[in-house]
């Protein structure tokens, strides 16, 4: 009965601990998929923020390129060079995973034949299409990085602000002061044209600017961050001064374009968004980091409670074994045997086989004296009793 109790006993143990470790590997599992996806795709936007980060030095180089060789210089600046140089740096190590290979080997192609253009309207236009080729490289950095997915609503605004608005901004403020520039020395008859495309890029930079402005406060509004607001404040000022300055040099209410105004606006402008992007990739990056630092904390904890788990079932299995070990009792020593059993057991092993009756006193071995020999010295019999008694007579 006791046999068959703890064999029904070991089966609900192992049934029990098969029905907590089962779930316990399951949601392990998914715990652990979930930590390594999260970390990977993190991983993968930590190389878009370094990848932007060399782009937006070429993104400047290439506004002043665009207006240099407008104003007759044959010769592209050595910022150009620099920034081409970055690029291809960071493309050669990343490149493969982001998926921009291509797409940067024929930029850098059209940039090496930025020279050749001859003529102001073509050398615009020349740059316009290289600009537009990085643009569009940006976009791709945010799509293929995973940047443009990222669950965060901080890390979501400053990635829009720092690859989708500020290179716009930079780029638009630059044509908007070349343009005004191309209107004070083309012909009369070539004018219109330029002219439109002066008002037109005059309302992009406010658009621009304007959808620039939200994201960077939707960053500020939800950022865990202690050190965004601080290290954006300044940065955003200055180029809010720029933008102001160079709004009234365009005098978008219908008067001629302050070309002197605008080309100083856009000196400070652009050093205003190069500081203002820098801050913008240390905070994104720095985000990025304190997420994988909290994966790996969680990685930690899921490792300790998956260890615990199988502890927890280890001594489960082990302890019905242990408690039937200090339940079982030994047999009793013969000495140690209960009076009525160890009588009968002698009595038996005496010659005759006869046992002795209950109560009675064994008897002695074989060869011992034997107590009932003796009389007792109570009443008995003295020889020399009747001789004294006569003798007293």
């Amino acid at each position: 009965m006791n046999s068959r109790r703890t064999r029904l006993g070991s089966a609900i143990a192992v049934i029990l601990t098969v029905l907590v470790l089962v779930p316990t590997a399951v949601l392990f599992g998914r715990v652990w998929t979930d930590n390594a996806d999260l970390r990977d795709n993190t991983e993968l936007e930590k190389k878009g923020v370094e990848y932007i980060t060399a782009l937006t030095p070429l993104v400047s180089a290439l506004a002043e390129s665009q207006s240099t060789a407008l104003a007759g210089v044959a010769e592209p600046p050595e910022t150009l060079a620099a920034a081409v140089a970055g690029v291809s740096a960071v493309d050669g190590r990343i490149g493969d995973q982001l998926r921009t290979k291509e797409r940067w080997a024929d930029i850098k192609a059209k940039i090496g034949k930025l020279p050749d253009a001859a003529g102001a309207v073509n050398k615009l236009n020349t740059h316009i299409e290289v600009t537009d080729l990085t643009l569009a490289l940006y976009t791709a950095v945010q799509r293929n990085s995973k940047l443009s997915l990222d669950p965060d609503a901080d890390v979501s605004s400053l990635q829009q602000a720092v690859a989708t608005y500020m290179p716009r901004v930079t780029v638009e403020v630059n044509r908007t002061g070349d343009y005004a520039n191309l209107l004070q020395v083309l012909p009369a008859a070539s004018r219109p044209q330029i002219q439109a495309q002066f008002g037109y890029q005059v309302i992009a930079v406010q658009e621009s600017v304007k959808r620039l402005t939200e994201a960077l406060q939707a960053a500020v509004d939800n950022t865990t961050s202690a050190t965004l607001s601080s290290s954006l404040v300044n940065a955003l000022d200055s180029f809010r001064r720029g933008i102001e300055q160079i709004i009234r040099g365009a005098d978008p209410t219908g008067g001629q374009p302050s070309a002197a105004t605008i080309t100083t606006a856009q000196t400070t402008l652009q050093g205003a968004l190069s500081n203002l992007a820098g801050v913008t990739l240390r905070e994104t990056d720095r985000l990025l980091d304190d997420r994988l630092d909290s994966l790996s904390y969680r990685r930690g904890e899921a490792i300790a409670i998956g260890v615990l788990a199988l502890l927890l079932v280890a001594g489960a299995l082990v302890w019905p074994t242990f408690s039937r070990r200090r339940e079982a009792t030994p047999a009793a020593p013969a000495d140690q045997r209960p009076i009525g059993e160890s009588t009968r057991d002698v009595a038996l092993d005496r010659p005759g086989g006869t046992p002795t009756p209950y109560g009675a006193a064994p008897p002695p071995p074989y060869g011992a004296p034997s107590p009932y020999g003796q009389s007792p010295g109570y009443g008995e019999l003295d020889p020399t009793r009747g001789e004294r008694s006569g003798a007293l007579r």
